[in-house]
């Protein structure tokens, strides 16, 4: 065999590899957005309500809460250095904001 048809394997071969890797950490990566979610909403309704919202209502108000709680802390120039400890503090803040804005309208 030729070492340019050899090259040519190992390119497609790395190509291929690169791409389930690739795949591999997009669905690891949903996993843990959804996992840190539902924990961070759970606490949160724990705290604030004395009571959970239910699987899918944990990880509206934790994703939600996440996104809300990384604006805010933005704003106010704190960093949690995008650890598990620091994603779950940000999502639990956002998500405590998040319930007592929506309180507010309630009343």
């Amino acid at each position: 065999m030729s070492q340019a048809f050899l090259s040519n394997i190992n390119y497609y071969i790395a190509k291929t590899e690169n791409r389930l890797f690739n795949q591999t950490n997009i669905i690891m990566s949903f996993l843990y957005f959804i996992l840190v979610g539902a924990l961070a909403g759970w606490l949160v309704g724990t705290l604030f309500k004395g009571g959970g919202f239910g699987l899918l209502g944990n990880i509206v108000v934790g994703i939600v809460g996440g996104v809300l709680g990384g604006w805010v802390f933005g704003l106010l120039g704190i960093s949690t250095d995008g650890g598990l400890l620091g994603s779950i503090i940000t999502a639990v803040v956002g998500g405590g904001l998040l319930v007592w804005i929506v309180g507010m309208f309630k009343k």
